[in-house]
């Protein structure tokens, strides 16, 4: 049976800690692999990206390995064709499949169909590839992770949810604000917190910041939500992410976000380009834990 990587949970505790610090020795040692040597990865991209599409490509190549771009414009996908044909198909001709799409459902029928490797790129429901780089983005600055304290203010969106599942794993502190109507998956959120994470919910910005070592938002409309936009500034009047808001942080607190970001919407540009900010760290470590996530995939 394939390896595939579809949410942070499928590593488990020991897989997440290893993969966590094979990902630092890889950015530390500036490795490059043989893992993938003869093999090709079919990126499958429904929605547009510039982070994910170069890290992954950059990542295969890293390995070996080489690549096959994708979108709904060159092929049967989301039109005629079953999915869980495209599956068994493209499973014949290639050795991976990175995926970012909409729905969690069609990273599971790929996997469920398929024969090679799927990993999830990007869904409504999950980032896992780009908060396993955030973690080792703290990890890198503050190794004992007991002793961070994580702020998450903005939308429930799947970041907030990939953050959830990281919780679960790694010690630290998660303090997440989001306006009403706008929580995570609450399901997940039981499940987390039955599983021993340390987060903690408001809809108050200023206690999720307070005393934070690092304070995480993301856009207030993903893609697909573009119609929302108005509503959503209304809704998130508040959450705006400024000097003001980082004062109240820990001393040498750090400013997070996932990329691209509304510049003056949820984050100011002053913050965005100011000490505190640590984004590009963050998208160059998109490179080195999916490097990490590869390997794993392929060491079955």
């Amino acid at each position: 049976m394939p390896r595939h990587f579809k949410r942070i949970r499928d590593l488990g505790y020991e897989g997440a800690w290893k993969l966590l610090q094979r990902a630092k020795e890889m950015k530390d040692t500036a490795h490059r692999g043989k893992i993938m040597d003869g093999k090709t990865a079919i990126l499958i991209f429904e929605k547009a990206s510039t982070r994910t599409r170069v890290s992954f490509e950059m990542a295969v190549r890293h390995l070996g390995g080489s690549t096959i771009f994708m979108t709904p414009a060159e092929s049967q996908l989301g039109r005629s064709e079953p999915l869980r044909d495209t599956a068994r198909v493209l499973s014949r001709y290639a050795d991976c499949l990175v995926v970012r799409t909409f729905g969690q459902s069609k990273i599971e029928e790929l996997a469920e169909y398929g024969s090679i490797p799927v990993v999830n790129a990007l869904t409504d429901e999950g980032h896992p590839c780009q908060v396993m780089g955030d973690v080792l983005t703290m990890y890198e600055r503050t190794p004992d992770l007991s002793k961070v304290r994580v702020a998450w203010v903005g939308d429930g969106n799947n970041m907030a949810n990939s953050w959830i599942e990281a919780a679960i794993y790694f010690p630290f502190e998660l303090f997440m604000a989001f306006p009403e109507g706008y929580e995570p998956d609450r399901d997940l959120l039981g499940y987390a917190m039955q599983a021993g994470a340390k987060i903690f919910l408001t809809h108050d910005p200023r206690m999720a910041v307070d005393g934070a070592h690092y304070v995480n938002t993301d856009v207030w409309a993903s893609m697909g939500q573009e119609e929302e936009q108005k509503k959503r500034e209304a809704a998130f009047k508040g959450y705006r992410i400024d000097d003001a808001l980082m004062a109240l942080a820990a001393p040498d607190a750090k400013f997070m976000h996932c990329l691209p970001a509304h510049r003056g919407e949820e984050v100011t540009d002053e913050v965005m380009e100011g000490p505190a900010s640590i984004i590009f760290d963050q998208a160059e470590n998109r490179l080195h834990i999916q490097k990490a996530i590869l390997e794993w995939v392929f060491s079955e």
